[in-house]
């Protein structure tokens, strides 16, 4: 099954991924289940290699493949979901997750907007500033009179 990423800043038309550029594993899920816990593997992980992404182009193959760098094992994405007991659900699950890292790190960046402290920000500060200078002040050794 493809995973359709919504149209976003960045991506205006959306991606579909091919399934076939996917890779699910599936294990079992830890926490408790009762009887049925040793029998389904419920968890499901969902990789994806960014590198060989035929639906990228390079500028944004680039792009996620710098903004998922502390996800990314080598060039491959992995999404894990658990938090379902039924399999179908958490390869839904998933694949939502999937396509929304991939929607935000496709995102392109927001430039700030330089601006200057207002006017009663700087009085704020320089108060604070004469506060703490008085603090300071009036722990030094009384002058000999």
């Amino acid at each position: 099954m493809d995973v359709r990423v919504p149209a976003g800043p960045g991506i205006p038309a959306g991606l579909v991924i091919p399934a076939g550029e996917l890779t699910e594993q599936f294990s079992r899920s830890s926490g408790p289940g009762g009887q049925h816990v040793n029998t389904s593997d419920s968890r499901v992980q969902l990789s994806l290699d960014l590198a060989s992404a035929s639906f990228l182009t390079a500028v944004q193959r680039e792009r996620v493949l710098i903004r998922l760098a502390s996800r990314l094992s080598g060039t491959v994405l992995t999404v894990a979901s658990e938090t379902q007991r039924s399999q179908l659900k958490n390869r839904q699950e998933a694949r939502m997750r999937l396509a929304q890292l991939l929607r935000e790190a496709l995102a392109p960046p927001v430039r700030r907007k330089a601006t200057k402290p207002s006017r009663s920000s700087r009085r704020r500060r320089v108060r604070a500033e004469q506060r703490r200078s008085q603090i300071k002040r009036n722990r030094r050794r009384p002058r000999p009179e």
